[in-house]
């Protein structure tokens, strides 16, 4: 009998969190509609694993977890009622088990919490800190996203604010990257109500906790005008901040920086991730690693080998010298910052979007569509609908027409993933550089490009 039970045990969020109560010596069975890497894994280290949701799969009295996608009809969930068994959002187990560990290091914000729990947790793999961590992506080069140890002392855990879940948490370690108006079906008076869930998250911290926050940011700066906390640590780039990135130097897809804690220099940071926003994620750890008793000299170094998240700027073909690069953004600013990372390229800039629900397309439309001047063609594919209805007026079609009208040279491409990416390949030439941008399917568009390419 288990001590937990997951159901759709094979997400990426899901199958995390079940290592984790694995590596920390838990029993755990999981149930999904079909097989995959993540199910193989959770098997592989002991879980009991139920292809299919079955009312059967729920053995002895186990603590149920389920994602907010999971519904009050599956069988298991109706199992788990009738029994009286514990019924755990996932959000519920993270807190329980960030509360197995001494340093719970929490990473927040609207954009960054994936690329910059990923990179701590990379650092301080290679630095032998021996972290725990469960983040909502791959780490390439550590090839997992999540890992556990009895004996660790930090546990470092992306906090999603998407759903206000995240005010259940209470980490010793906070950092908040910037705070923006976003997930507008749930926050019906975007930043406000954001800003209103962070301040109810930091009023269960203690009062020796610490949050390191991005003063560059503007929501974050109306953050701090309201809130009572006082322990904050402060970077920045263009603000005076107890840590900031001076002298910083873009060469292609690289990057470096001079780190000053005050007015004293700690040493330089080189990446091969692009962007300025980079530029604040690798300065958000910089901070929290000093801050942590961590030798700037022996921790710089590994940040030059951090290849990004999965999905992060992530490099999926490179055919007849067209380079094709997955991102994950899906938010007007995320959008902007990632292009703003091939700016400089003196390559022909080709963008293909899928929007990412039609309420964050409604909410933001003005912003979407000042977001792609960079590029010198945008192709639209059809909106990733994410159980939202479809919107007569705000969908891809209607978006393709009114960004052409500012002078973007865009194009709406109907049909499928496949279908889409079967138009648009003709239409690339050597030399290009191609981003597909969004958090829903797109991620496939460039396999099937390449494999058009390649032929």
């Amino acid at each position: 009998m288990s001590d937990f039970h997951f159901i759709a045990i094979g997400g990426v969020g899901q199958s995390a969190l079940a290592k984790i109560l694995l590596c920390l010596g838990y029993s755990v069975s999981g149930s999904d509609i079909q097989e995959s890497k993540y199910t193989k894994l959770t098997q592989n280290l002991g879980a009991k694993i139920y292809i299919g949701h079955n009312e059967d799969n729920i053995q002895g009295t186990p603590k149920v977890v389920v994602s907010s996608a999971i519904k009050e009809d599956n069988p298991e969930m109706i199992k788990a009622r009738k029994l009286g068994l514990e019924i755990m959002h996932r959000s519920d187990c993270l807190k329980f088990i960030s509360e197995q560990f001494s340093d719970f290091i929490g990473l927040a914000g609207t954009h960054g919490k994936t690329t910059t729990s990923g990179l701590l947790s990379f650092v301080l793999e290679q630095i032998k800190a021996n972290p725990s961590y469960a983040i909502g992506g791959i780490i390439p080069k550590l090839n997992i996203n999540a890992n556990a140890s009895k004996d660790s002392r930090f546990f470092v855990a992306e906090l999603d604010e998407s759903d206000g879940t995240i005010q259940k948490y209470s980490p010793k370690y906070l950092t908040i990257n910037n705070l923006e108006a976003d997930h507008l079906d749930y926050y019906k008076n975007g930043l406000e109500d954001i800003i209103s869930t962070f301040e109810k998250l930091i009023d269960k911290m203690s009062s020796v906790s610490k949050i390191f926050i991005n003063i560059d940011d503007e929501g974050c700066n109306k953050f701090l005008a309201q809130t009572k906390f006082k322990n904050f640590i402060t970077y920045a780039i263009n603000s005076s901040a107890d840590y900031q990135a001076k002298n910083i130097v873009f060469d292609e897809l690289n990057s470096s920086f001079d780190v000053y804690k005050k007015d004293e220099f700690l040493g330089k940071i080189n990446l091969i991730i692009p962007g300025l926003h980079n530029v604040y994620n690798a300065l958000t750890i910089v901070s929290i690693l000093d801050e942590l008793g961590f030798n700037f000299d022996e921790f710089a170094p590994y940040f030059a080998e951090f290849s990004g998240m999965g999905r992060r700027f992530q490099l999926v073909a490179n055919t007849n010298d067209i380079k094709i690069i997955d991102d994950y953004a899906h938010h007007p600013n995320e959008i902007k910052s990632t292009l703003n990372a091939i700016k400089n390229l003196k390559r022909r800039k080709i963008g293909i979007f899928q929007p990412h629900r039609y309420t964050r397309l409604k909410g933001l439309w003005s912003e979407f569509l000042e977001s792609f001047d960079v590029l010198d063609e945008l192709y639209i594919v059809e909106t990733f609908s994410a159980g939202d209805k479809f919107d007569e007026e705000y969908n891809s079609k209607n978006f393709a027409n009114e960004i052409t009208k500012k002078g973007i040279k865009a194009q709406y491409i109907e049909g499928t993933i496949p279908e889409a990416g079967e138009k648009i390949a003709p239409k690339l030439k050597q030399g290009d550089i191609v981003l597909t941008l969004g958090a829903g399917d797109i991620t496939k568009i460039g396999e099937v490009i390449n494999g058009l390419l390649a032929n």
